[in-house]
Parts: structure tokens; sequence; C-alpha cells
């Protein structure tokens, strides 16, 4: 509710209603110590067809957002049943209709990415001339790298404050979790 992902609607006719699943997972540190256990609830996506569900299916390779694909904005209707274990009672054959991007849709990725793009772009970033994923902000003669990778970012600029700047600006949009220096990425 928090972040406004669904609303429930009574179930429309004549459109196919994508079935929900809980997927549990543990996080683990470079050492395989273990950081949290999550749970995410994720849309079982594969049963969509392009041109129907979706229009493109596409998330250029992209500090860690939390919940990154609830952050994205829907250009589809898409509906979902309620999540088992939280049916309302009241209206047991209505549906959710879709706000923002669930985990498991295949737009999920490129909803997401437009978002941050937009973020990114609308705070003077620009983006690299090769990789889509690469975003440049000039300070001066200082240069801040961010690349991104789907929910995980690591960013780098030669002064600490500038760093910082970065950083804050980023929790001032989304949730985050800072990572500190970087000596684990992408499980490598």
């Amino acid at each position: 509710e928090r972040l406004e992902v669904w609303e429930l609607v009574p179930r429309p006719d004549k459109v196919m209603v994508i079935t929900l699943k809980w997927i549990y997972k543990v996080k683990l540190d470079e050492l395989g110590g273990i950081l949290k256990n999550k749970a995410r609830l994720v849309a079982r996506g594969y049963r969509q067809e392009e041109g129907i569900d979706f229009e493109e299916s596409f998330a250029p390779y992209q500090m860690d957002v939390k919940t990154a694909f609830l952050n994205g904005n829907l250009r589809e209707d898409v509906y979902v049943s309620q999540p088992d274990g939280f049916v309302d009672s009241d209206n047991p054959n209505h549906v959710y209709k879709l706000k923002k991007a669930l985990y498991g849709l295949k737009q999920a990725s490129r909803a997401w990415y437009d978002m941050l793009s937009s973020f990114l772009l609308s705070q003077e970033f620009y983006k690299g001339s090769v990789d889509p994923t690469l975003f440049i902000k000039k300070n001066g003669n200082d240069l801040l790298l961010v690349q991104i990778y789907v929910d995980d970012i690591i960013f780098a600029a030669p002064t600490f404050e500038f760093s910082d700047l970065f950083a804050n600006l980023m929790c001032s949009k989304f949730k985050m979790s800072m990572m500190g220096k970087i000596s684990f990425f992408l499980g490598l």
C-alpha cells in the first residue's frame, strides 16, 4: 500500500489475470554469511504475450535500491490475482489492477529503468554514449560516474563530498541500502 502498487477492482471480463507467487531468498555477504532474509511477491509473467500484455521487454544492465521495480510505472493495464493469504473476504472474486511494475512481469525492469533514467536525467546527468546504463554528471572539472545494473548501483567521484551528494540525492527519491566501499558486487 505504501508504494501504491495496485488497487482492488472488480475482475474485468475477457482479460488474462496473472497469478502471483511468494519467493524467499537469503542474501549473503562476500564471505557467505547471512546479510538478511528476503520475501518478494512476484507475478508469473511467463504467461504474458508481447503486444497484448506488454509493449517491450528491455532492461539495460543496472548502492542497492530496495523494491526497485515497484517504483516503475506501467504503460499497460495489468491485472493480477489476490495473493494467497491476503484475499479480501468481502470481495474474493476481485483482482488487483497494477499501478506499478511488479517483480516477475516482463516489462518490470524496463519500467524501473525508465523511471530511474528519467530521474537522473532531470538531475543534470547525461548518459554515456556507448552504455545506456552509465550516467555521468559534471561539477566543474570533477566527474561523477554512476553505473546501473538492475537495482544495484556503483558510483565514483574524485571527492567524498561529490559522492555523498549523489548518495543523498538517491536516498531522497528511493529507499536505498547503502553498501559502503565496494568489496563485493553482483556476487563477484
